[in-house]
C-alpha cells in the first residue's frame, strides 16, 4: 500500500494561457474587494436579526443604492443591458426578473446574471392590501420599478463584495489570487523580457 498523497493541480497547472489565467484572477480580486463605505447605505425599515455572543440583536440592513451598482457596471464592463425576463403579483406586492447582460472585460465575451425583485404596494395607514380600495394611488407605478432595481442589484450580486454581495454576511471568506497563477505569469515576464 501506497502512502504517497495525491496533490491536487491548480489551476495555473491546468491552463496554457497563462496570461488568461492572471486576468481573470484579477478580475475576481477586483469584484471580491469591498465597496467604498462612503457608498453603503442601511436600509430605514428592514432589520436583520443575527446573533452575537449568543445574544440576539436587530441591526440595519445594509445595501448599494442602483446607482453605485450602475456606476460599477459602466467602469468594469463597459457594456451592458438589462433584460425584463418576467413580472408579475403575489399576495400585497409585485416582482419582477430580470436578466443583466454585460461583456467580459478578460474575454471580450456576452455573459448574464439573472436576479429576482419584489415590492410591497403602499397601502393606506393601517389597512390591508386585501382590499384594493386600500392601495394607494400610483402604487403600481412605483412597486414595479422598485421591483426591478432590486432584481438588478440581485443579479449583479452574483460578481461579488464589490457589488454588495456580501454587506449583510457575517462569515466571508477572504479571496486572494492564486499564487502558482502570479508565481508563472511573473516568471514567464522575466523570461520574455531576456529574449
Amino acid at each position: 500500500m501506497s502512502t504517497e498523497i495525491y496533490k491536487l493541480p491548480t489551476v495555473a497547472d491546468l491552463t496554457q494561457d497563462i496570461e488568461l489565467a492572471y486576468k481573470n484572477d484579477a478580475l475576481n480580486a477586483l469584484l471580491s474587494a469591498q465597496p467604498p463605505k462612503q457608498w453603503v447605505k442601511e436600509h430605514p425599515y428592514i432589520k436583520q436579526e443575527i446573533t452575537i455572543d449568543g445574544e440576539k440583536k436587530k441591526v440595519p440592513y445594509k445595501y448599494l443604492p442602483i446607482d453605485k451598482t450602475e456606476h460599477l457596471l459602466r467602469k468594469i464592463f463597459k457594456e451592458y443591458r438589462v433584460e425584463i425576463t418576467g413580472q408579475g403579483v403575489a399576495f400585497n406586492g409585485v416582482w419582477v426578473t430580470v436578466r443583466v447582460h454585460f461583456v467580459s472585460p478578460v474575454t471580450g465575451n456576452w455573459s448574464y446574471h439573472d436576479g429576482i425583485g419584489a415590492s410591497q404596494l403602499q397601502t393606506k395607514k393601517d389597512t390591508s392590501p386585501a382590499d384594493l380600495m386600500n392601495i394607494n394611488n400610483g402604487a403600481l407605478q412605483m412597486a414595479f420599478p422598485n421591483a426591478k432595481t432590486i432584481a438588478i442589484k440581485d443579479a449583479c450580486d452574483m460578481f461579488g463584495s464589490l457589488f454588495g454581495a456580501n454587506l449583510n454576511r457575517r462569515d466571508v471568506l477572504e479571496y486572494k489570487m492564486d499564487e502558482n497563477i502570479v508565481f508563472k505569469k511573473t516568471n514567464k515576464e522575466k523570461l520574455d523580457g531576456n529574449n
